[in-house]
C-alpha cells in the first residue's frame, strides 16, 4: 500500500481550482412522489445512500399510503442528519428520500459527481457545514438556506476524474484493510466468547467424567457440578432512574441501558453486582460487574445477593450465555424485553468455590490478553480511517499531485 506523507508535507498540484458555492453547483429537488412507485431510500454515514431494506440494523417504518418523498436518481447528494460532522452523501440508486433530509441535485456537468463524492466528505467541507448545525435531534439539522453559502473546489474536468480515480484506488485499498482487521476482531470475540462459555459450562479439566444436565441449550456439565435456576442463586430488582437523570461529572457510576457508562450524583446500591438492559437494543448483549457505590436505570436488571456462586463468575457464565435464552424469540414483544420469570428460570452451571475461583482467574487473564490485541487492531482501524480522511482532504484541495503520486 502506498506510504502517505503528513498532510502538512504534500506540495501543491499545480492544478488550477474554482471556489464555487455549493448553490452555483447543486439545487434543491423539490418534487414529491409516492413512496408506491419509488423504494425508500435512506443515508447512511457507513453505507451512503442506500435502499432501506438493506440497512443491516434500522427497523423499517411504516409509512402512509400517502407518503411523499422526494425522487431520487444516481449522482444526487443528500444532506443528512449526520452531515455536520460525515458530511454530504453520495446517492448511487434510483428512489425516495424522506422529506427529513435535503436532496440535492447537480446543476453542472455529472462527469463531476465521482469527484464531488470525496470532496463533500472532505475535514475542509465538514467544518464548514459544522459552523451551522441546530436542532437537539439523534442528529443535527442542516437548513439549506445556510449551508448553499459553503465552498468547495472544483478543478478542470479532466483533473477532477483523475482524482475520482485516484481516490477510488486508494480508499478501496484502505477500505479492504480496514475490513480485514474488523474481521479479525469479530473473529477474537468469538474466541473470547467461546473461551468463557466452555470455561464456566464444562471447566478447565478436560478429563472430568460429565453428566447430562438435563438443559437441551447447556448439555453435558461436570458431573460434580450443580445446576440451578438463577432465582436461587442471587437476588434481582431493578432500578428506578432515567438516562435524562445522568450528570457529565456525577460522582457515581450510573449504568443504563447501553455499553456507555454514565455519571450520577445519587447512589442506590452499594456492594457487588452484575447488571444487565432489560428491554431495548442490549437485551442479550449488554452486562456490566461493579462492586462499590452505584446507580442504575428503571429498565436495567440488578443481580446481587450471590448464593452458592461468586459474583465475578455469575458476571461470565451470564455473558457466555444468557443471548441463548433472552434473544431466542420467547423473550420480544414490539422492542426486545426481558420478562421477569425468564430471568428467574435462567439455569446457571455451580463448580465448587475453588473450582469457580480457578476460572474466574483463567478466564480474566486470558480475556485480557483477547481484549489488548482487539485494542490494539481498533487503534490500528482509526489510524487508517485517519488517513483514508486526510488522503482525500489532500486530494481535494489540491495538495496531491495524482499524476506523480506513485501507485504501489
Amino acid at each position: 500500500m502506498t506510504q502517505y506523507k503528513p498532510y502538512a508535507q504534500y506540495k501543491d498540484s499545480g492544478v488550477e481550482w474554482t471556489s464555487l458555492r455549493l448553490d452555483r453547483i447543486f439545487s434543491v429537488v423539490k418534487e414529491r412522489v409516492s413512496t408506491s412507485s419509488h423504494q425508500l431510500l435512506t443515508p447512511s454515514t457507513v453505507y451512503g445512500v442506500i435502499p432501506q431494506d438493506q440497512l443491516p440494523s434500522r427497523p423499517q417504518q411504516a409509512l402512509r399510503d400517502d407518503y411523499q418523498v422526494a425522487p431520487a436518481k444516481p449522482n444526487d447528494f443528500v444532506i443528512s442528519m449526520s452531515s455536520h460532522a460525515h458530511g454530504i452523501e453520495w446517492c448511487g440508486h434510483y428512489g425516495g428520500i424522506s422529506p427529513d433530509y435535503t436532496t440535492l441535485r447537480l446543476k453542472v456537468d455529472s462527469n463531476f459527481a465521482g469527484y464531488l463524492k470525496y470532496a463533500l466528505k472532505s475535514t475542509f467541507m465538514i467544518s464548514q457545514l459544522g459552523q451551522f448545525k441546530s436542532g437537539v435531534r439523534m442528529g443535527l439539522r442542516l437548513q439549506w438556506n445556510d449551508v448553499r453559502v459553503c465552498t468547495i473546489l472544483l478543478p478542470s474536468m479532466p483533473s477532477a476524474q483523475a482524482i475520482a480515480n485516484f481516490l477510488d484506488r486508494e480508499t478501496e485499498r484502505i477500505d479492504a484493510l480496514i475490513q480485514k482487521k474488523s474481521k479479525f476482531i469479530e473473529l477474537l470475540e468469538e474466541k473470547r466468547q467461546a473461551l468463557i462459555s466452555h470455561a464456566v459450562t464444562k471447566g478447565l479439566n478436560p478429563d472430568a467424567p460429565m453428566k447430562d444436565s438435563g438443559v437441551p441449550w447447556l448439555g453435558e456439565v461436570p458431573a460434580h457440578w450443580e445446576v440451578r435456576r438463577l432465582r436461587y442463586i442471587c437476588n434481582i430488582t431493578t432500578g428506578s432512574k432515567d438516562t435524562i437523570m445522568a450528570e457529565e461529572n456525577g460522582r457515581f457510576p450510573f449504568f443504563v441501558r447501553s455499553p456507555i457508562i454514565r455519571r450520577i450524583n445519587t447512589y442506590t446500591f452499594d456492594g457487588e453486582g452484575v447488571l444487565t438492559s432489560g428491554d431495548g437494543a442490549g437485551v442479550g448483549k449488554i452486562y456490566h460487574y461493579f462492586n462499590g457505590k452505584f446507580d442504575f436505570h428503571q429498565r436495567v436488571y440488578l443481580f446481587f445477593g450471590f448464593r452458592h456462586v461468586l459474583g465475578r463468575f455469575f458476571y461470565h457464565y451470564l455473558i457466555a450465555n444468557f443471548h441463548k435464552v433472552a434473544l431466542d424469540g420467547g423473550a420480544k414483544s414490539t422492542v426486545d424485553s426481558l420478562r421477569l420469570p425468564l430471568v428467574q428460570n435462567f439455569e446457571f452451571t455451580i463448580p465448587p468455590i475453588d473450582e469457580q475461583e480457578k476460572i474466574i482467574l483463567h478466564v480474566d487473564e486470558q480475556s485480557f490478553k483477547l481484549e489488548q490485541l482487539m485494542k490494539s487492531t481498533e487503534i490500528s482501524i482509526a489510524l487508517l480511517r485517519e488517513k483514508r480522511s486526510a488522503l482525500i482532504t489532500a486530494a481535494v484541495t489540491g495538495q496531491i499531485d495524482v499524476r506523480e503520486e506513485v501507485v504501489g
